[in-house]
């Protein structure tokens, strides 16, 4: 039993429990946050996505124990900001959404992709979102979207 404190979507947060815990647990069960999804449970799809400390990280390959001290965003507090906003006005202009179940994945890589490059190349944003699998969109629409997102300038 360990108590961690760290800052969750803006709000300072303690966790009390299992260090070795997985954070995509945590946030599913403690928290309620159900918008960080399980796919693989290995790292590879991207569904499990949180922004931590300011990077991209799969959550189910995070132990509770590295968040000691740490800043996390997911799905659920992204979606309150401006460039959230602008991102899906750019993924429902272009159609870039169908099941949803990768959606917030993609979303917080192309936010931490577009913090760091305000203007990627199609081949920049096809790299960024490598790590993040689709089976029901496709890669172009989601290529345009964030084309589109980067041109409002709120990175």
């Amino acid at each position: 039993m360990a108590e961690i404190h760290f800052t969750l979507n803006g709000r300072e947060t303690a966790y009390t429990g299992n260090p070795a815990a997985r954070l995509l647990d945590v946030l599913r069960d403690r928290y309620l946050l159900t918008g960080t999804k399980c796919g693989c449970g290995e790292g590879e799809c991207g569904a499990c996505s949180v922004i931590l400390d300011g990077r991209l990280c799969p959550s189910c390959l995070v132990a509770m124990g590295r968040l000691e001290g740490a800043a996390l965003t997911t799905i659920e507090g992204y979606r309150e900001t401006a460039r959230f906003a602008a991102l899906d006005r750019a993924f429902a202009r272009v159609s870039a959404v169908q099941c949803g179940f990768c959606i917030p994945g993609m979303v917080l890589a192309a936010e931490c992709l577009l913090a760091s490059n305000p203007q990627p190349s199609e081949a920049e944003i096809r790299e960024a979102l490598s790590g993040n699998l689709c089976r029901c969109t496709g890669y172009n629409a989601l290529v345009r979207a964030l084309l589109l997102a980067s041109q409002e300038g709120l990175w």
